[in-house]
């Protein structure tokens, strides 16, 4: 065919498998397609000869999938970062920019590789290896795996390798397909035997009973709000009144988008106090301080007698909300300390109400590697404090909370969800939303969870898997380029 036209065709393929990607995650939730929204990218890889037009059509792709992904990002920098529209626009897309290079090259080393009788699995563990980086590059969020939540066999798989496991399977189905749609020898389908032998996996328990209590505030605050000492007064006022509405043994608040800081505001201090009084343990998100003063987003425990029972610190921080990466040094950030958050070091178990609290923060829940360590070092029950308002009403929040069900399958635990105006929840161990609390109100809610004992294989032995399939993948694609270079 003409090459204009090729190009052409390549460029939509491309495009093809983005707008697949985006399908089937929230707003769309077609988790159907997850087993082949690859395929028309590697179709066209395949027919690429020339590195650098691989690395242009995977980026094209990458740059397509993240802008609209995480258009919830421009709000946050237009709304809450003070940048305004064109600032928080260009910002984005710069932010796009950049996250579409993992695709760019992960198109790069894919291509050659559709060439060999390997190609299904070596694709597939290159496409994982790299899913796995996204966090250590930055900025991490949903990986292709996260689709299966609902799929009962590929799911067997999370217990034991993570998401990243139901992610290798879906890249190997695509480019299963794309060798069946490019008329390929049926041998090169040979390792889809393997498939079948996730039925001989343990199937994910259900119908974990769900025995203990607790309260969950949904404050409902708006993050525009202008903190004046009256405006705060009512708050903790008001905050207090609902948390004295129903007796329970475990009372939790979520991360707030409020100056409510236990240890430099004697008032709250003393309305926190106040609070535990009626209740077992009191679990709620402040701001707490290094020795040199530097802020920390906290999650803190008080006990029955008023005094602090543990404190976690969180460790990994929200990109443009918590700090400001170094190449983005112009954008505003949208707290309001006097210097970026710094993060906490060390994963902290919180024992409250008969139970051994692990207590992620907010965007910890894109971190498996990170929860799963609560898990391993005692967590019997799982809670996620988060203030998602920041999003406004996008899809970012459906898609939050589909990172913290996986992390419940993963860790077969129960996980108990605090968040400012929603979505406030309960997952159980299987991954299922058992309770699910009505958005954008303010309410008190009692709930119920229950606890599991022992560890996954997930928890006690973490990634292994995915980044055995970094090196894997890259060493056949290293190759590969090596092999091609002396033939050319």
């Amino acid at each position: 065919m003409p090459r204009p036209f090729q190009v052409f065709l390549h460029t939509l393929l491309a495009l093809l498998s983005s707008v697949l990607l985006l399908l089937i995650f929230p707003k769309f939730d077609w988790r159907f397609l997850a087993p082949l929204a690859l395929t028309p990218l590697l179709v066209a890889l395949a027919g690429t000869r020339a590195g650098w037009q691989r690395f242009a059509y995977g980026w094209a792709s990458g740059i397509f999938f993240w802008f609209f992904l995480c258009t919830w990002i421009q709000f946050v920098l237009e709304v809450h970062g003070g940048m305004g529209r064109w600032g928080g626009w260009a910002s984005f897309f710069l932010f796009s920019i950049l996250k579409g290079l993992h695709l760019a090259v992960f198109s790069w080393f894919a291509g050659p590789l559709m060439a060999r009788a390997y190609a299904v699995p070596a694709i597939a563990a290159l496409w994982t290896g790299l899913e796995r980086t996204h966090g250590t590059f930055g900025f991490a969020w949903l990986a292709l795996g996260n689709a299966g939540i609902t799929m009962s066999v590929p799911l067997r798989l999370a217990p034991f390798i993570g998401v990243y496991g139901l992610s290798f399977v879906f890249a190997m189905l695509a480019v299963a397909l794309a060798c069946v749609l490019l008329g390929y020898s049926r041998h090169r389908l040979i390792p889809l035997l393997l498939l079948p032998f996730l039925w001989l996996l343990p199937a994910i328990p259900e119908g974990i009973p769900a025995k203990d209590k607790a309260l969950i505030i949904q404050p409902n605050i708006d993050p525009t709000t202008e903190w004046t000492g009256m405006v705060q007064q009512k708050t903790e006022e008001q905050l207090a009144l609902i948390s004295d509405a129903l007796a329970s043994p475990l009372i939790i608040w979520p991360e707030l988008p409020a100056p409510f800081y236990y240890y430099s505001d004697p008032a709250f201090h003393d309305v926190a106090t106040e609070i535990v009084k009626h209740h077992g343990y009191f679990l709620f998100g402040t701001v707490a301080y290094t020795s040199e003063h530097q802020p920390l987003n906290s999650a803190l425990l008080l006990g029955p007698n008023g005094m602090e029972a543990g404190r976690y610190d969180k460790i990994n921080l929200v990109p443009f909300g918590e700090f400001v990466p170094p190449l983005f040094s112009f954008v505003n950030r949208i707290t309001q300390e006097a210097g970026d958050f710094v993060p906490g070091h060390d994963i902290k178990i919180l024992p409250a109400a008969g139970h051994q609290l692990g207590v992620f923060i907010c965007y910890e829940s894109a971190f498996p590697d990170l929860v799963r360590q609560f898990t391993k070092q005692g967590a019997d029950v799982l809670v996620n404090l988060s203030n998602d308002a920041y999003f406004g009403r996008s899809e970012a929040r459906e898609q939050h909370l589909l990172l913290v069900r996986m992390r419940a399958v993963e860790n077969r635990r129960f996980i108990v969800r605090a968040t400012n105006d929603g979505i406030s929840a309960v997952i159980d161990p299987s991954g299922q939303v058992i309770k699910r609390l009505p958005s954008y109100e303010e309410l008190a809610a009692p709930i119920r969870y229950g606890s599991v004992q022992g560890t996954t294989f997930y928890a006690r032995h973490g990634d292994w898997f995915a980044w055995s399939c970094l090196l894997a993948g890259l060493v056949l694609a290293g190759m590969d380029l090596l092999r091609r270079d002396r033939h050319t």
